[in-house]
């Protein structure tokens, strides 16, 4: 069992961070409507003497830190916007905003940049630039692809782009780290039942498309688990079943809404064929109509080998070999990091927030951000900046 090589970091400012990070909590703010903390953003690096770029994606701020004489980048990005969930929580720094709340610890995820970016201005201990990529609408939004298309990574040339995201259920002090891929792909699909509606008490003379989309919503659980192949993962979710309007009319039509999970872009398209099939299947042994759309979202989250190993190395020195998960289980949800993973090399790490009990899950709303998280971020990111920018 190995013990951490370097010390965390000394912050003077730790306090001072907390309350940063608890005033962005109270302040909630959805996507592209990161206003006001895209204002303390800024106001933060221009105080710690970074060059501050906005306006990319509306809302997005960039600080550039350069040391030394090189010119290579490195890009460390963090998100900052909400969710539109009403806060349950009581404790002081709860949602001022009614139906907005930090359920996912974007507040901590930017409090934790903003502190690397004051340490390393104050200690520019590294021979190179690093950009400081405040990214609005990760929740759904796509914000990180909009920000590419503003032309991100043409400003700021990066070599490479590191992510990270708290994660309960893992312990304080401990971080996953692994190559390939850490988070799903999401497609959203759609579904349109057609039939002939009825009188309830007269159902032979029309054609009920509840029980058609009932026999289609159970012959879904088989996309997976029977089309498959039994080593590559996917999820199939019906989440919407929106159909009638009183007791005694059998409607003519239903929708249908879902959700597609998978890692490998070969595996979406056999879901969306397999779908497509069982669709048309049905409709013609009900004498209905079926139609189905797709509409894929984010990419799959992959992390590149050499990047993963670099933040292997980089997270064993910070935290401790027995510290860094290897092998964890990816998961089912989807991050628009993966847009600047697809442009540029990298990886994306999971911080431990602690136990994920008493509703401090994500997307929960008990959630609250683990502040003992702030100290062991800033080191990991101060350290991931000397090691790939290291001094001659």
């Amino acid at each position: 069992m190995t013990t951490p090589t370097i010390p965390l970091p000394e912050l003077p400012f730790l306090a001072e961070l907390t309350a940063l990070r608890r005033d962005i909590h109270a302040h909630p703010e959805l996507a592209f409507d990161e206003y006001r903390t895209s204002d303390i953003v800024a106001r933060e690096l221009e105080r710690y003497g970074l060059e501050v770029h906005r306006g990319l994606a509306r809302t997005g701020v960039v600080g550039l830190l350069k040391s030394g004489t090189s010119t290579r980048m490195i890009g460390l990005r963090a998100d900052m916007d909400a969710l539109p969930l009403a806060e349950l929580n009581e404790f002081p720094h709860h949602s001022r905003h009614q139906g907005k709340m930090h359920a996912c610890g974007h507040d901590g995820h930017t409090a934790i940049l903003l502190g690397a970016a004051r340490y390393l201005a104050a200690n520019p201990d590294f021979d190179g630039q690093v950009a400081f990529i405040f990214q609005p609408a990760e929740e759904s939004e796509g914000g990180a692809a909009v920000m590419i298309e503003d032309g991100l990574f043409e400003r700021f040339p990066v070599e490479s782009v590191f992510g990270l995201h708290n994660w309960p259920g893992i312990p304080v002090g401990e971080m996953m780290v692994m190559p390939g891929p850490v988070m799903a792909g999401t497609c959203g699909f759609e579904v349109h039942v057609r039939g002939h509606g009825c009188h309830a008490a007269m159902p032979h003379q029309g054609i009920d498309a509840i029980v058609t989309a009932s026999q289609l919503v159970q012959a879904l659980q088989t996309v997976v688990s029977r089309t498959l192949h039994p080593c590559d993962a996917a999820v199939v979710s019906v989440t919407q079943f929106h159909a009638g309007e009183a007791w005694n009319i059998i409607p003519e039509e239903v929708v249908m809404r879902g959700t597609i999970r998978s890692f490998k872009p070969e595996v979406q398209d056999a879901v969306e064929r397999s779908i497509e099939r069982l669709c048309s299947g049905i409709a013609s042994a009900n004498g209905a109509q079926i139609s189905v759309r797709f509409e894929r979202r984010y990419p799959p989250t992959v992390n590149s080998p050499a990047e993963a190993r670099f933040c292997q190395l980089v997270a064993t020195e910070v935290f401790g070999e027995e510290k860094v998960l290897r092998d964890i289980l990816p998961s089912m949800g989807a991050e628009d990091f993966a847009y600047m993973l697809k442009e540029k090399p990298g990886c994306y790490v999971w911080l431990g927030n602690g136990p994920g009990t008493g509703g401090c899950t994500l997307h929960n709303p008990h959630y609250d951000f683990n502040d003992e998280l702030l100290r062991l971020g800033v080191g990991y990111w101060a350290h991931l900046v000397r090691c790939a920018l290291p001094k001659a």
